[in-house]
């Protein structure tokens, strides 16, 4: 399938990517949120407050329980240096927009860093690139603001167009528009010390990891992603001086 890039060429198969859009949304939801808490607090060590925000991805979709998931992994590789104390916000379907509203909306509390893994809807859902990436931003503000965040970690774009359930031209308008997402997203945060992207790890792009409905991540896909954000986090909050032991903001 040829790189699908001209907007006339996007326009000609929108009804054909419409059908199939409809048909694979149907398909995608068959698999359930990962069962389990939705925090805990996990290992030895100095404190670490952890926010974990996202969509099906983030919410374990492709595996059976959280243990096995990116937060019951990603607590399990942070574990040996830090006792983490950690919150799951992320379900079936969201976005950005509906992220924002949803930590705008619950108590606040103090966290020192967060994990955050959205945009697959957002791309899915035609929202347009610039209001993603506003959103993202307030996201990201509201965190600081409100939740005394310290550091925050922006999960990449996954690569639709590497998604076995995605028929084409469904597969490769998705692709480069994810890939579009992801571009933007990277050069957006280079300048934001307080904001930190972190693409998907290449070992875990191979299809054949993914989980049976050929859409959300598998077990291995998990804790390859959770061993890549605890390394950067592990990088930024284990010495000491360095960005978890600064004076949050008051959180209101």
């Amino acid at each position: 399938m040829p790189q699908l890039t001209h907007p006339l060429l996007h326009l000609a198969l929108a009804p054909v990517c419409l059908v199939q859009g409809l048909a694979v949304r149907r398909r995608a939801a068959r698999l359930p949120e990962a069962a389990g808490p939705r925090g805990g607090r996990v290992g030895t060590g100095p404190l670490l407050r952890l926010l974990i925000l996202g969509d099906s991805s983030a919410a374990g979709v492709g595996v059976a329980h959280q243990d096995d998931a990116l937060a019951g992994r990603l607590g399990h590789a942070l574990a040996a240096r830090f006792t983490v104390q950690w919150q799951l916000h992320a379900r079936i379907g969201a976005t950005t927009a509906s992220t924002l509203q949803t930590m705008r909306e619950i108590d606040a509390a103090p966290f020192d860093a967060a994990v955050i893994a959205l945009g697959v809807n957002d791309v899915a859902r035609q929202v347009p690139l610039k209001r993603w990436l506003a959103q993202q931003q307030a996201l990201a503000e509201l965190l600081r603001a409100r939740f005394g965040l310290r550091r925050a970690y922006l999960s990449g774009v996954p690569p639709m167009g590497c998604f076995p359930l995605l028929p084409q031209p469904l597969r490769a308008v998705l692709g480069a528009r994810a890939a579009r997402f992801d571009t933007a997203l990277a050069q957006a945060v280079r300048r934001q010390p307080a904001l930190r992207y972190l693409p998907i790890p290449g070992a875990a792009l191979d299809p054949a990891l993914m989980a049976e409905d050929g859409f959300h991540p598998g077990p291995v896909i998990y804790r390859l992603w959770a061993e890549h954000l605890a390394e950067a986090i592990c990088a930024d909050f284990a010495a000491p001086g360095r960005a978890r032991t600064a004076a949050a903001p008051p959180v209101s």
